[in-house]
């Protein structure tokens, strides 16, 4: 599995649900984590934090960033609660 095969689980956990301050993946909206990786994979991050994705995300391909984002988006698991809102849009409002 790509998920554990580039070492996403270090950071994020074995089952997605994000370890300390690293997000929780599991069942987000494909469209914004695909935003995101194509970002970490053109060298972009909007913090310093998130600069230690680029590493990770730069050697994806498209169906690499595809393959991830069904994962993380389809993932069960029961004691992670319901999911998130899967109508992301890359612009919006302004608000944060």
């Amino acid at each position: 599995m790509l998920y554990m095969q580039k070492g996403c689980y270090s950071c994020h956990g074995n089952k997605a649900e994000g370890v300390h301050k690293y997000p929780t993946l599991a069942n987000r909206a494909k469209g914004f984590l695909a935003y995101k990786l194509k970002r970490f994979r053109s060298k972009h991050s909007d913090n310093q934090q998130q600069e230690m994705m680029i590493p990770f995300a730069v050697g994806l391909s498209d169906e690499d960033i595809e393959n991830l984002t069904t994962f993380l988006y389809a993932f069960k698991e029961e004691n992670l609660g319901k999911k998130y809102d899967d109508s992301f849009r890359i612009h919006g409002d302004g608000g944060s």
